[in-house]
């Protein structure tokens, strides 16, 4: 794959409880993501309103009941494929076809002096909106938004074109999944290098060979320029959105197209969207690995509830380098490699909650069980316990080789593989080698632009000390591209801050419902 996959991955260890509730209930446990229904409304043509309709069974799929008090609806919309540049229907690839664009909105029966829609991304990219405003919609109890933005607003989720129920791109194999994600993350001798250029070029060969010229569709601009569609689907004159991750770049291009229809934007776990592919890898090797050693840094200050203290470094390092010429086999044959372990260890740092799952998963590990392994690594990769993948990856793969103006070539991403071993000795080499997925994809590219909002209201860019995934550098990075960004900073672990500790919930509150904007320079503690 390209980048570490930066998304949102807290909702789901939020509603750990409620997943409980669910299991009871339902039988199931709590999915990733909601599966796409047989049988799908009728779409709204481009620029008309569209028929919503009450679509509870979407909250009974996702966590085995609806939110109480609160109401589900669904819609469709059909977008134009191709924007063209300045927002209308255009020539060449996808012209005069269109994209349909799922919406899901749930509204409190409580809601009194409505705003409008708080239109949500999770990132990615490739993350389902629709799912995450169910998450969202469960309150604060659950990690969802506070009740004091659910009175006032409906909370509306799209799936971006090409994710999930969206028009979804579908061209990776189950089986080359299992192999990108199983493959070792440092492979140094050449032959085992060649082998992922190799199924590097199979998986973009695949996707080339199903969407052809259509590829670079898929990009950030043409998304941003459906949430303007979005945005009047629910008939707000302006946009009032909440980004996480990736859609802090969604929210950023919009706010570059249509500054003029802005209301509110907060931009959480911010992307700095000049970095190239090359910088924006290293900028991630560098987030993880200072995540990485506050992992290890609590371990040893907390030996009695990791149990690979004192130095869990070398635990986990062992525990890779040993997947490498002996993996474990689990109960169903499956083999934890080095890849699965590695992929472990990235899921684990998306939430301080996941520190002790990880210990815990090595420990096991070294005891000859792989479950919390392959737990961990699945959760992030989005893989049923069957081996079927969603669409995630192939959305994000699409998306993001489609926004890279340039490519690096295969004899400079093995100089970085060995520069950032150096530097970053855990996770450096393999977001070094995760550029080849990009190298190799056969579509044009569709860069999205990198100026300034003028004419935008203040912005709220949110950004954590401790991210691994957007690292909070990048967080002044792009108020300051943005002109009118005002930083919000949360001393905290994990990806993303809202609404995580009463100091960052009240600040977005008070931007989202009365437009205050936080004081510059704002720091919140970590509790």
């Amino acid at each position: 794959m390209t980048r570490t996959l930066a998304r949102i991955r807290r909702f789901r260890p939020a509603l750990a409880g409620l997943a409980a509730a669910a299991l009871l209930v339902a039988g199931c446990t709590l999915p990733a993501f909601a599966p796409r229904t047989e049988a799908e409304d009728e779409a709204a043509a481009p620029g008309a309103a569209p028929t919503w309709r009450a679509c509870p069974e979407v909250a009974e799929d996702l966590v085995g009941r609806g939110a109480p008090n609160m109401r589900y609806e669904c819609a469709r919309i059909k977008v134009p494929r191709n924007w063209g540049t300045g927002g209308g229907a255009a020539a060449g690839p996808g012209a005069g076809q269109t994209f349909e664009i799922a919406l899901l909105r749930a509204r409190s029966s409580a809601q009194r002096d409505r705003i409008g829609s708080l239109v949500v991304n999770p990132g990615g990219p490739g993350g389902s909106g629709v799912d995450t405003a169910v998450y969202l919609s469960f309150g604060p109890a659950f990690g969802g938004l506070p009740t004091s933005i659910t009175d006032r607003f409906d909370i509306v989720g799209f799936d971006p074109r090409g994710v999930s129920r969206s028009s979804p791109v579908e061209c990776i194999s189950d089986a080359d999944l299992d192999a990108n994600f199983g493959y070792d993350p440092d492979p140094r001798s050449q032959r085992s290098f060649d082998g992922f250029v190799e199924l590097s070029q199979r998986i973009g060969r695949g996707c080339g060979d199903r969407y052809g010229d259509q590829l670079p569709l898929y990009g950030t601009e043409q998304a941003a320029r459906d949430m303007d569609a979005v945005r009047a689907a629910v008939g707000d004159d302006k946009l009032t959105y909440l980004g996480y991750s990736y859609g802090t770049l969604l929210g950023a291009t919009y706010a570059q197209l249509y500054p003029q229809r802005v209301r509110a934007l907060v931009l959480d776990g911010a992307i700095d969207p000049k970095q190239d592919l090359i910088a924006g890898s290293e900028s991630q090797a560098k987030g993880f690995e200072r995540a990485f050693g506050n992992f290890t840094r609590w371990c040893a200050a907390n030996a009695g509830r990791c149990p690979i203290a004192p130095d869990a470094r070398a635990a986990v390092t062992s525990a890779i380098d040993r997947a490498r010429v002996s993996p474990v086999r689990g109960d169903d044959g499956r083999e934890a490699t080095a890849g699965w372990v590695f992929y472990a260890i990235i899921s684990s740092l998306y939430t301080e909650q996941g520190w002790q799952e990880l210990a815990r998963a090595i420990d096991k590990l070294e005891g000859g069980d792989p479950a919390d392994v392959f737990r961990l690594a699945d959760a992030y990769a989005d893989r049923e316990s069957d081996g079927r993948y969603s669409n995630l990856f192939d959305a994000n793969l699409a998306v993001n080789c489609a926004d890279e103006e340039q490519k690096p070539s295969r004899e400079r991403i093995r100089q970085l593989q060995s520069q950032w071993r150096a530097k970053y000795p855990l996770f450096g080499p393999s977001l070094a080698v995760g550029m080849l997925s990009c190298t190799e994809w056969p579509g044009g590219r569709d860069p999205y632009p990198t100026g300034r909002a003028d004419g935008a209201p203040p912005i709220l860019v949110v950004g954590t000390t401790g991210d691994p995934a957007t690292p909070y550098e990048q967080t002044g990075e792009l108020a300051e591209m943005l002109g009118v960004g005002r930083v919000l900073t949360w001393e905290g672990e994990g990806h993303t801050a809202y609404p995580q500790t009463s100091c960052i919930t009240e600040a977005v509150d008070a931007y989202l419902i009365d437009l205050a904007v936080p004081r510059e320079g704002l720091r919140c503690p970590a509790r």
